[in-house]
């Protein structure tokens, strides 16, 4: 390393217990409602309340003016671009001149990206070039959208550029062992599990709103269908509304509340005019409108965790899902939720119209799933994240000590 790159003094390696300074790289960010979004909002502050200081990179919302700092978070706001068919999200621009210049300043110990767009790109760079250990998020499947984007022969090429990217990073970090596994097979190195947790405090089946019910057409009597994301072609939309029908030809006065917002909205609205679309919602009234149902139907195949599915359980929602991400790690099909094959949409169907026929069963798949929640802390999380977070820095500490003395013998 050159003595230009060198941490300035007193900032060496890091230990276990000692105070961090983490700088983060995202290019979404509350309020913009998303998985991603969300994950990190409790990344920032879990990593605050274990008493670390965070430097936060994000793209500018609208006009949003510069956060106030604060004794644990710094946020630098970078312009951003819409991302084409996201209304409502962007993608950071490659600043990496200003990062680099910002880190030889006030030199972070650890660098995390969370997303691989052109933000994310420059802050891998500058992070490297300035000898800073850093990691790597895998959030989203960008390979697995292409082919609902009409781009399916993109995916190989795809697949090569993230793991271009994510390999020159120390570490990434996924949010399941599976999808550790899968990343292994082709070819990732150094990839470890940042799991999920959940608000346990907000979503809760004591926020059941019969108010809400009422408004929505439903009774005691017969099941409410809940989905909660956004309304896009990789969200497997259609196979939910399908089981939906099938669910209601067993259950006549079935309701299902589609929650999100996107870009298949308008053609929904149109094609299903007896559905319910309240539109994106967050905070309380999100976990009102979980709670106010009684059965989750999560026909995603393109997840890499999806946060959606904790939620539901722990508002008490009876969940059917294809049997990986989240649901393969928290679902113990027949006790807290219903999981399928993956990919097995006649599976999905009939585990769908058995379960919201059966409110008996209905009610006890709740109560398991909500017991299941109740174990999922942010906290046990967000421990195993800072022990990643140290280790990283100690690895990179020792190699670069390593090369150090090897240069120093060989003068």
């Amino acid at each position: 390393m050159s003595s230009s790159n060198r941490p300035p003094d007193g900032c060496g390696v890091r230990h276990e217990g000692q105070r961090l300074r983490v700088a983060i790289t995202t290019e979404t960010y509350p309020p913009e409602i998303n998985g991603v979004a969300n994950t990190l909002r409790h990344l920032v502050e879990g990593l605050e309340r274990l008493g670390h200081q965070v430097h936060l990179v994000r793209p500018r919302q609208g006009r949003e003016p510069a956060p106030p700092a604060s004794p644990t978070r710094r946020e630098s706001l970078v312009p951003g671009l819409p991302i084409p068919g996201y209304r409502g999200l962007q993608f950071g621009l490659p600043v990496y001149w200003r990062l680099r210049h910002r880190w030889r300043g006030a030199r972070p110990d650890v660098v995390y990206i969370a997303t691989q767009g052109p933000l994310g790109h420059a802050a891998l760079t500058a992070a490297r070039s300035l000898g800073i250990p850093s990691l790597t998020g895998f959030h989203t499947q960008f390979h697995q959208y292409s082919s609902h984007y009409g781009f399916g022969r993109l995916t190989r090429p795809i697949v090569r550029t993230l793991r271009r990217f994510h390999n020159r990073s120390d570490a990434t970090l996924v949010p399941t062992a599976e999808l550790r596994e899968a990343l292994l097979g082709q070819g990732f190195h150094n990839v470890h599990v940042f799991g999920r947790g959940v608000d346990t405090d907000l979503f809760d089946p004591k926020r059941r709103s019969a108010e809400l019910r009422r408004a929505w057409g439903g009774t005691d009597q017969t099941p409410v269908v809940i989905s909660v994301g956004r309304l896009a072609a990789e969200k497997n939309l259609d196979l939910a509304l399908g089981a939906f029908r099938a669910i209601e030809r067993a259950c006549p006065g079935a309701r299902f509340v589609l929650i999100g917002d996107g870009p298949a909205r308008g053609r929904l609205l149109r094609s299903e005019p007896d559905l319910v679309f309240p539109g994106a919602k967050v905070g309380i009234e999100l976990a009102e409108h979980y709670a106010s149902g009684d059965l989750f139907l999560f026909p995603s195949l393109t997840e890499t965790f999806g946060n959606v599915v904790l939620e539901a359980m722990a508002s008490g929602l009876a969940v059917v899902a294809f049997d990986y991400a989240a649901a393969a790690a928290c679902i113990r099909s027949g006790e807290n939720g219903v999981t399928v094959p993956l990919g097995d949409e006649t599976a999905f169907v009939s585990a769908a119209v058995a379960t919201a026929a059966d409110l008996r069963r209905l009610r006890a798949l709740g109560a398991g799933a909500r017991a299941s929640a109740e174990t999922l802390s942010w906290e046990r999380v967000l421990t195993r994240v800072e022990e990643l977070l140290y280790t990283v820095i100690r690895r990179r500490g020792g190699r670069e000590a390593r090369h150090e003395a090897m240069a120093a013998a060989s003068e």
